[in-house]
């Protein structure tokens, strides 16, 4: 969908230019439970996989999105809505015909109704607001993006008191950024006297040294204060800061964690063997405590709350790109030091193998929310979420699950 003459890569092509420009991607050196290669014996995924399945289908499979007008869309967010039953909030990046060479890139929000087993638009969707960066300081190969207009691959996510995109730009650091606002500034949003007043118009956020050529997947999390940080990385080690109301940030603070998370990674993370693959950040963050919230005496406490986050092992086998989600847990509070991770990987139900090209669909997880109007950052094990993906770059779907489902497979850093 994107050659050179468009500035931007499938996820399919990212495979194909050097992702970490010049930092090294490393794995750890855990036995593998997951897929590593073109195999062709079908995966037995009882055994390879975490599988989860669907609260609302009637067949427990994934469910589609429906844009309803002449575009589709594609990385989807799906927030409930603030005013209106049984309402969420889509929002996704419009999808380009393959004959359509265009620098301009677009970012799709409608508000969407279950009807079926699919969650679909009320009306065509509307065109989100977001003003084009300047930059210029994109070189060599990568010189193609400077032509650049309109955000890609934004996320749509709720914090503590109030929702924010996040979105991938021009950069005036870099060659491409990470961009956040106020996501109650570009719609149609009752209640915007409440919650933060940060980040009313779009603003760059910087991150510690050293930059990446493309800045991509970066991710806000918050402390029991209401202190936001920006975790940048995932892999070979975490990187994450204190961000301020400009943009601005403090200093790496993942060097405290850096000694007990790199035990972590090297047991539960997947060896990146070959230049075909690598492991980067994915969705969103939110906050769990990990008991139930319909139990009287479940009380969130430092022990039993933590930040979690959706991270992916991507592989680039037989011109196909494969995408494994893993789930990742935090501690709420600094030094923020990992908790868990899963011991598989996840395999949403519905998604297929491909045997006769080796391969598996692929679906690029993006986003993750409380599927509960009024639940926006913090929930408990048995509230229910959606997980938002994008599938071969053309369309979207998502699936909604119990928290404890989803933390039933995780493995703890204190056992690495």
């Amino acid at each position: 969908m994107f050659g050179k003459e468009n500035a931007g890569l499938t996820h399919g092509e990212e495979a194909e230019v050097p992702i970490s420009f010049g930092k090294p991607e490393t794995g750890g050196n855990a036995s593998p439970s997951y897929p590593t290669g073109n195999k062709s014996a079908p995966l037995d995924i009882q055994t390879s996989h975490q599988e989860i399945f669907s609260t609302s289908t009637s067949d427990k499979k994934y469910f589609s999105i429906d844009f309803v007008g002449k575009h589709n869309g594609m990385n989807p967010n799906i927030i409930p809505h603030p005013t209106l039953e049984n309402t969420w909030i889509v929002a996704a990046q419009m999808v380009r015909g393959e004959d359509e060479q265009t620098v301009y890139f677009t970012e799709l929000v409608c508000n969407a109704v279950f009807q079926g087993n699919v969650l679909r638009c009320l009306q065509s969707p509307n065109i989100l607001p977001v003003v084009p960066t300047k930059g210029g300081k994109c070189e060599g190969d990568l010189a193609y993006f400077n032509f650049n207009v309109g955000p890609h691959d934004a996320r749509v996510v709720y914090g503590p008191d109030t929702p924010y995109i996040i979105y991938g730009s021009n950069s005036q650091f870099t060659c491409f950024g990470q961009f956040i606002q106020d996501f109650r500034e570009l719609i149609d949003w009752r209640g915007r006297e409440a919650g933060s007043d940060r980040f009313l118009v779009g603003t760059e956020m910087q991150r510690p040294l050293p930059w990446n050529a493309i800045e991509k997947n970066w991710f806000p999390f918050w402390d029991p204060f209401g202190q936001m940080y920006i975790h940048y990385d995932v892999s070979p080690k975490r990187a994450f800061a204190q961000i301020n109301a400009d943009g601005s940030v403090g200093l790496d603070l993942s060097i405290l964690t850096e000694a007990n998370d790199a035990k972590c990674i090297a047991k539960y993370f997947p060896p990146v063997l070959n230049s075909l693959e690598s492991i980067h950040q994915a969705s969103n963050s939110l906050k769990i405590t990990m008991c139930k919230r319909t139990d009287a005496i479940c009380i969130a406490n430092e022990s039993n709350t933590f930040i979690f986050t959706i991270w992916q092992h991507k592989t680039f086998y037989n011109f196909h790109g494969v995408y494994e989600p893993y789930i990742m847990l935090f501690q709420e509070q600094a030094p923020f030091a990992m908790h868990a991770v899963s011991k598989k990987p996840l395999w949403i139900h519905g998604r297929k193998q491909q045997l006769d090209r080796d391969t598996s669909d692929m679906f690029y997880v993006t986003s993750i929310a409380w599927k509960r109007p009024g639940v926006t950052y913090h929930g408990y094990l048995d509230d229910e979420l959606f997980i938002g993906f994008g599938i071969e770059d053309s369309e979207s779907g998502a699936i909604d699950v119990t928290a404890d489902e989803l933390m039933s497979g995780l493995g703890l850093c204190a056992e690495a």
